[in-house]
């Protein structure tokens, strides 16, 4: 029995590239839809749960970094490939501090595509190998002081959560604050803890306070 396919919405706002992408891999993963501006496919995302969202970076309305960010808020375990014309440096760096898993230009093979959704599906950062060099360049680029390389794992939502509770704030009061369900706020905090190899919020309310976020 096969595995079932990688389930992928599409972000473009050309008609032309959104159906050629559709036909390129269409047969390799489940394309659940596909939305040309910001609005609709915050929407169309919330409702149809995709694993993989394959984002063009420049759109009117906020470009990809807006629906990356306000999907990740209430859906964190969808994982966003960006897929972009631009190769600038800016904008990869840009879009992978929102929570971007990765970077890869449209001139990518088909091959190289289905496999770069299918590993961001699976957990892993891809990006084209000119790409990685702006990302790897970007971090080397700054004071030690700057960079934590734990807090740098964090997503922008998981260290909003992660300061919220560090400073006491309940599940329920963070909810409040940052216009989020409970269960949303559970999952990211699971996911803080994960990450930072911690095992309480107490745990994490020490992290936060020796690196000064609270």
């Amino acid at each position: 029995m096969s595995e079932p396919k990688i389930k992928v919405f599409l972000v473009d706002d050309h008609d032309m590239f959104r159906a050629g992408v559709r036909s390129e891999i269409g047969d390799a993963v489940d394309i659940v839809g596909d939305a040309d501006d910001v609005e609709g496919a915050i929407e169309l995302i919330s409702e149809r749960e995709p694993e993989v969202v394959l984002l063009d970076v420049h759109m009117a309305g906020g470009g990809g970094r807006a629906v990356l960010e306000a999907v990740h808020g209430e859906h964190p375990d969808v994982k966003f490939l960006a897929l972009s014309v631009s190769d600038a440096p800016e904008d990869v760096v840009d879009i992978v501090h929102a929570g971007a898993r990765g970077y890869v230009t449209k001139s990518i093979q088909r091959d190289d595509l289905v496999d770069a959704i299918r590993r961001v599906a699976g957990g892993d950062a891809v990006f084209s190998p000119k790409l990685a060099g702006f990302v790897l360049d970007a971090f080397s680029s700054l004071e030690p002081a700057d960079v934590d390389a734990e807090l740098a794992s964090l997503t922008t939502r998981e260290q909003e959560v992660l300061r919220h509770i560090a400073r006491g704030y309940t599940y329920k009061e963070v909810a409040e604050q940052l216009f989020i369900s409970t269960k949303t706020v559970e999952s990211h905090v699971s996911s803080v803890l994960r990450k930072l190899q911690l095992t309480n919020r107490h745990e994490l309310a020490r992290w936060a306070a020796d690196r000064k976020l609270i």
